[in-house]
């Protein structure tokens, strides 16, 4: 076989013969292309055993204006993201306004209608149309917009409806379209997350004035391109100082939907953090989601940004954000603050927790009638707002108490990458705890339970046991 292959004519000079004799090139171009960039080759290889990186090469060309962040992870990073009103009502009208000639689903058309309720009264603003906003106000920025995933247009869980189908003859109406000057696409890509997310890597290479997001249709999805994810996206940086400003929404959320369904592996994108090389966040609510997109642009460097986006949370009543907090001086906050906390020196529990988990106990504490325990929530995990926490413990001078809950298992979520940096910040603050407490589900092989009875069985215990109201119930029953 390899003897019979050795003997057979290059399809190269298959094709360049083909041409020739069809008249689309002359005889003889096809060798002086070749021996062209057969010395391009030659050149570049020479060039290469004396060539020596320096910050030149990073920054140049569409990269121009960009730069290595500050060496100090701090809040002089941030920058303010908030819109002036009138273009949030702008882009609002053009997200509400159906054309004459366009024909939606009437469940769309309610969809439309609820958003449109939303700009009239500057209140409830839900996570897509938050997230609208975000790329709607970019486009006019003049930042190209780009997202694709498995059902980006849609949204998995039909929340997004970022493309309109007429209902007589199935043309696509794609409102972000309209805002510009910059370029709004979404694409419904294939069940090929390596393919996919090694693609959109490029173009944020390519193009780092564009925001490239890259959905996984569940947070688990990535498990398919964990190749890109560890050799190209964590490590790309520091291996060939290539910047990216890479976007991955990843849904995540324990509802009851199986092992399949709940956890996008947070564990495993913050074992890669290290040397300031990722961003790692979980957002609660739409103005801050808002934000943290609008940030990617504004700042003037490139890291790569991982989003354990929400599923339960796109209609939670409660995760809803008011007009004005899209607009002004408003900016992205790594820690929420609990709306309903008791005084800094009444509090002797402080519950850390990050996601969808928070409203739970915050439902819970409310209920129980705790006056003595703050719930807070960790909307960055990496890099991890540390000194913005200390500040925090330092004014709750009678804490007893400090908890870090989660939904995930022991062994997985946040965990081993928070107790260490928690603790550090406890004994700086001087107070009375000094290591943080564990809450959540004990270690396990699988990321969930199949089980609904069992899954809302263990909600409930941690949810107890962050509080303290699991010792508190086992007294009461033990003195009944």
């Amino acid at each position: 076989m390899y003897k019979e292959i050795r003997q057979h004519a290059l399809v190269s000079e298959l094709y360049a013969a083909r041409l020739e004799k069809e008249g689309v090139i002359k005889e003889g171009w096809v060798d002086g292309e070749v021996a062209a960039f057969t010395a391009l080759l030659e050149a570049e290889f020479e060039a290469a055993k004396s060539y020596l990186p320096n910050k030149a090469d990073w920054f140049e060309g569409k990269w121009a204006g960009l730069h290595k962040p500050y060496e100090a992870i701090t809040e002089r990073r941030n920058v303010v993201t908030g819109v002036a009103e009138e273009l949030v009502r702008e882009i609002g009208g053009i997200l509400t306004t159906v054309p004459a000639d366009v024909a939606v689903h009437p469940t769309l058309q309610r969809i439309i209608d609820a958003r449109r309720a939303m700009f009239e009264s500057g209140e409830n603003f839900d996570w897509a149309t938050g997230e609208a906003l975000a790329f709607g106000t970019l486009v006019r920025e003049d930042h190209p917009v780009r997202l694709s995933g498995q059902d980006s247009g849609r949204g998995t869980f039909s929340q997004r409806h970022s493309v309109w189908v007429d209902q007589n003859d199935g043309t696509k109406y794609i409102p972000l379209t309209k805002v510009g000057p910059a370029r709004f696409e979404v694409r419904d890509s294939p069940l090929s997350e390596f393919g996919v997310l090694g693609f959109e890597y490029g173009w944020s290479l390519a193009s780092p004035q564009t925001l490239v997001l890259w959905e996984a249709q569940f947070g688990d999805f990535a498990n398919g391109a964990q190749t890109i994810i560890d050799q190209f996206i964590a490590a790309g940086e520091a291996k060939w100082l290539r910047a990216s400003g890479l976007v991955l929404l990843l849904p995540h959320g324990y509802e009851g939907q199986g092992p399949e369904h709940s956890s996008a592996r947070p564990e495993r994108f913050l074992q890669l953090c290290a040397e300031d090389n990722l961003q790692v966040a979980n957002c609660t609510t739409p103005a801050n989601y808002y934000h943290l997109l609008r940030r990617q642009m504004h700042r003037d460097f490139r890291k790569p940004l991982v989003i354990m986006t929400p599923k339960s949370l796109l209609r939670n009543k409660l995760a809803v954000s008011s007009l004005a907090d899209f607009t002004g001086d408003s900016h992205f906050r790594r820690i929420l603050s609990d709306p309903n906390a008791p005084a800094d020196k009444q509090v002797k529990r402080l519950v850390l927790c990050t996601g969808k988990l928070s409203y739970e106990l915050l439902e819970a504490r409310d209920k129980a009638g705790d006056k003595n325990t703050s719930v807070v929530r960790i909307e960055q995990l990496y890099p991890f707002p540390g000194e913005a926490l200390l500040a925090r413990l330092q004014r709750m001078t009678n804490l007893e108490t400090v908890v870090w809950a989660q939904e995930e298992p022991q062994n997985q979520g946040y965990w081993a990458h928070i107790e260490p940096r928690l603790e550090r910040r406890l004994g700086e603050a001087g107070l009375k705890p000094k290591r943080p407490v564990y809450a959540g589900r004990a270690a396990a092989a699988s990321p969930a339970t199949g089980l609904a009875k069992r899954h809302l069985a263990e909600q409930a215990a941690l949810i107890a046991q962050a509080l303290g109201h699991d010792a508190e119930a086992d007294a009461q029953r033990k003195a009944s």
